[in-house]
């Protein structure tokens, strides 16, 4: 029999690693996963308003003490950090992901008039940019449409889910009318999306978490064992 291999995902948001945990046994049942968290990058990149080469620079960094720690692949599950997870990408021996790729892909397919909805602002740039290349590498024409929830992750931030996720709910409902279909750019979002689900019909409304951890699977499965 052959050992698991070993797969290390980084995180910004720990409330997010039982999640990846359990999509992680889902989808990659042949792997073991492990996990590294530093808030301090997704902290450091809202206090300076963009990603920061030093910030990029520390990913890096997570990333390399990830392979030194035996992981055969990498996922990095903030879609802020998007941008350093492709610099980081051609100088690292193993597979290196970002989350949110599996739901750009999946937007593309959908529909041409892609929303993207986030509560960062810092994450609205790199989201609707990696769609962006995501619909030139398909030969798509999409036109987009990026929104803000103002102060709904300064609300989950303090605790306060309730009043996030009523946020989202709202600007998700603003933004239905004016798209085929609407990417939540950060995992921390889809906790509001049952509340609103029916209200939006048909519309699909991706979130990253699944779709990314689906891409990824089928991504390790075309690599052949070491």
């Amino acid at each position: 029999m052959t050992a698991p291999k070993s797969l290390a995902m980084i995180h910004t948001v720990a409330g997010l690693i039982p999640t990846f945990e359990a999509l992680a046994k889902q989808h990659l049942p042949g792997w073991t996963a492990f996990h590294m968290l530093d808030e301090s990058l997704l902290r450091a990149t809202l206090r300076d308003g963009s990603l920061s080469a030093l910030t990029m620079r520390r990913l890096a960094g997570m990333v390399w003490s990830a392979v030194d720690a035996g992981a055969d692949a990498v996922v990095v599950t903030c879609s802020t950090l998007g941008p350093a997870v492709d610099a980081a990408r051609p100088l690292c021996p193993v597979p290196l992901a970002r989350i949110d790729e599996g739901m750009a892909m999946a937007a593309v397919r959908l529909g041409a008039r892609i929303g993207v909805l986030a509560t960062v602002a810092t994450t609205l740039q790199p989201t609707s940019d990696l769609i962006r290349r995501m619909a030139a590498a398909a030969d798509r024409d999409i036109s987009l449409t990026a929104k803000l929830a103002e102060g709904a992750f300064q609300k989950l931030a303090q605790g306060d889910t309730a009043a996030h996720d009523a946020m989202v709910g709202r600007a998700l409902r603003n933004l239905a009318p004016l798209v085929d279909v609407i990417v939540l750019a950060q995992a921390s979002m889809a906790r509001a999306l049952p509340a609103v689900q029916a209200e939006l019909g048909a519309l699909p409304v991706l979130t990253s978490p699944e779709l990314g951890m689906q891409h990824l699977a089928a991504t390790l499965d075309d690599i052949p064992p070491l």
